[in-house]
């Protein structure tokens, strides 16, 4: 049963079900956007075993760099909570923006002006077309939750995120929350 519906801002939280899925197991998604034509978000808690000095050689700093979803993994996208200093980007919700001028963001690295805590860096983003969200929220795949952390889901730990949020929500949910994350090593 769906109770809050998916809006830009909201949460998506697998569904312990989707077990198995390389993408999306364990997954939290912030939802980025979300209308009839489809629905765009970034996983918050897969990191890569990359940098952003690994993708970009001219910045020296060192971003983990994120999973955002199997879409256009050749591609990198960003979201922050540092609209007055990157141009052109646009609002999530909750003093969380998406994207900008990526110049002005390699410029403002170089001078130390933007930290890990402020920006996050994906490769690839998750996305759904107009009816697939919908399909997969009547299959239980996902459960949507408000993002009660606003802009400070950067300080979020990747490695509980998606345990604590199955705490939250309770009940069966907290059977999941200690599970080993393939059920065949239990």
């Amino acid at each position: 049963m769906i109770s809050l519906q998916p809006a830009k801002g909201h949460l998506l939280i697998a569904e312990p079900s989707i077990i198995g899925d390389v993408s999306f197991n364990r997954s939290v998604v912030l939802l980025a956007d979300h209308s009839d034509q489809g629905s765009i978000g970034f996983i918050m808690n897969k990191p890569l075993e990359y940098f952003l000095s690994d993708l970009v050689p001219e910045i020296n700093m060192e971003f983990k760099i994120y999973n955002g979803g199997p879409v256009e993994q050749d591609n990198l996208y960003f979201i922050h909570k540092i609209p007055d200093l990157i141009p052109n980007s646009v609002e999530i919700s909750s003093g969380i923006y998406w994207g900008g001028d990526f110049t002005i963001v390699s410029k403002l690295i170089e001078e130390k002006k933007i930290t890990p805590s402020e920006i996050r860096f994906f490769l690839g983003y998750s996305g759904w077309d107009s009816e697939q969200l919908s399909q997969e929220l009547e299959a239980n795949s996902w459960v949507i939750v408000e993002n009660s952390y606003k802009k400070n889901i950067f300080g979020k730990s990747y490695d509980t995120f998606w345990k604590e949020k199955m705490i939250e929500l309770g009940g069966d949910y907290l059977l999941w929350s200690n599970a080993p994350e393939n059920p065949t090593y239990n």
